[in-house]
């Protein structure tokens, strides 16, 4: 079972909107020395929804090689076509890739058995275990705890990333799937919490940035310490704020230019940070020892 701090991993890109292939291993390099438990490639943090499927591909693939077993990949190939989502997880399991994460179809709004239909025919077609991801706040469609117990029944399907934020939703998943699957955060805030509460893990944006310390957070809450995670938490809060104070992956990309690990490229619609905020992420990054 995958466990403990999973970093959303950002695809850095140069200033020509190519994906930036040196960086990236730098990045990768960085988790692993840092303590990252796993890396998430094309995720949303990863710029998903702008990559077109060969990059989408290339970037899993280039993930898996510079990784080479060092922790395991879980790769992003949720879709808002089933026939897409069933392409792009076959490519990951091809490439390597140790598990997928599937975001629920956004924008289509189907019901809910919908959805299980849709991750039913992804866990007959492709053989690899899958993640799913419940963002209700970016894709307007909610997969409720009922469905994701139903849909935990389906072979292949190992977890859930909750990323409601919600913990008291997150409880009804827990106690609705026991150990049948498991459950990891989707919010930095609230993350230790839900480890707290019988989660496995947090497939995080603060990582990106404070990857040692989101493993030790991790792993205070999983070994019970509800005391020292909590400090801990406290401590780096204003880091987990400064990541979402424009739509994420903005803020933490220029979170990692200003650290000087990545180029500032983002690609449209998406843009740089306002300069309004760059002081107020500086800031935290600042406060956290992350730059000087």
């Amino acid at each position: 079972m995958i466990t403990g701090s999973i970093v959303a991993l950002i695809t850095p890109m140069l200033d020509n909107d190519k994906v930036d292939w040196d960086a990236l291993d730098r990045l990768i390099d960085f988790h692993i020395e840092n303590g990252t438990d796993s890396i998430v490639a094309v995720g949303t943090t990863g710029e998903s929804a702008t990559l077109d499927v060969k990059e989408h591909c290339l970037v899993i693939k280039h993930v898996v090689n510079r990784v080479a077993g060092r922790i395991p990949v879980i790769a992003g190939t949720g879709a808002n076509s089933t026939a897409e989502a069933i392409e792009l997880t076959e490519t990951a399991r091809q490439s390597g890739a140790d598990a997928c994460l599937l975001v629920t179809p956004y924008y289509n709004k189907p019901t809910q058995e919908g959805l299980y239909l849709h991750h039913k025919a992804i866990s007959d077609a492709v053989d690899i275990p899958q993640i799913l991801y419940n963002v209700p706040g970016r894709t307007a469609c909610d997969m409720l705890p009922e469905t994701v117990a139903r849909i935990a029944e389906l072979k292949n399907v190992i977890g859930i990333k909750e990323a409601t934020g919600d913990l008291d939703r997150a409880q009804q998943v827990i106690d609705l799937v026991g150990e049948k699957i498991a459950v990891y955060s989707g919010d930095d805030a609230t993350a230790y919490q839900l480890i707290l509460q019988g989660g496995h893990g947090n497939i995080s944006v603060t990582a990106n940035v404070l990857p040692a310390e989101m493993a030790k957070l991790c792993k205070l809450a999983a070994d019970g310490k509800a005391e020292e995670a909590k400090a801990l938490n406290d401590s780096i809060m204003h880091v987990h704020q400064a990541m979402f104070v424009e739509s994420n992956p903005i803020p933490v990309k220029w979170a990692l230019f200003d650290m000087g690990v990545v180029g500032p490229g983002i690609r449209l619609p998406l843009t740089v940070l306002d300069k309004k905020y760059q002081a107020q992420v500086h800031e935290a990054l600042k406060t956290a020892g992350a730059v000087s």
